[in-house]
């Protein structure tokens, strides 16, 4: 199987803290343990499947996963202020929706989904368009990274549980803030690598 199929040519162009409550350590526990993510090449084919845990174990299998970037007439780009009971990069500036690929799912299922679940688009109301696919390291994880933007100027529904809200940043904004611990090194490397 591999996890491209569904891209058409139309879209392509922490520890946690005291203050946690109850519900976020319960979805903390939840994301660990239960979901599976499948094991891919370089080209997306895939190989076998992991748990979330050992996606973020630094054995660095390789995974996959969606972004897309959604940008207003006016050139803002809108990112997600992560919550902060996420494991990795909590409370952190990030693109607007960013997850990843469930064992099963392909690219475009998985960008769907997650769109829907973080900032309440569904699919048709926007179109999205896949710019690039890369391998990013960090010292836990290795991802195949999907990313796509689209241009949007309706209204937008952050998920409570899944960010703690969001906003559209200019592009001075966010160049004045790149390096200052605001955003999520992913991002600042993404955004440097596509738009910088």
């Amino acid at each position: 199987m591999n996890i491209e199929e569904g891209i058409s040519s139309q879209h392509i162009s922490k520890d946690i803290s005291k203050d946690t409550t109850d519900k976020e350590r319960k979805l903390v526990k939840q994301d660990i343990s239960t979901e599976l993510f499948p094991i891919v090449d370089e080209g997306g084919e895939v190989m076998g499947s992991m748990t979330r845990k050992e996606a973020h174990d630094g054995t660095m299998k390789l995974h996959p996963v969606v972004h897309l970037h959604v940008f207003n007439s006016k050139g803002e780009l809108y990112l997600q202020h992560r919550s902060k009971w996420k494991k990795i990069q909590p409370d952190k500036w990030d693109t607007a929706t960013g997850g990843h690929i469930d064992y099963g799912e392909n690219v475009m299922e998985a960008l769907m989904r997650e769109v829907n679940e973080e900032i309440g688009l569904t699919s048709g109301s926007y179109e999205p368009r896949l710019i690039k696919k890369y391998i990013y390291n960090s010292p836990i994880e290795k991802e195949l990274v999907y990313v796509f933007t689209t241009i949007y100027d309706g209204e937008l529904s952050p998920s409570e549980t899944e960010t703690q809200g969001g906003r559209f940043w200019s592009v001075d904004e966010i160049k004045q803030n790149i390096g200052a611990n605001v955003f999520t090194p992913m991002f600042e490397k993404e955004y440097t690598l596509l738009f910088g």
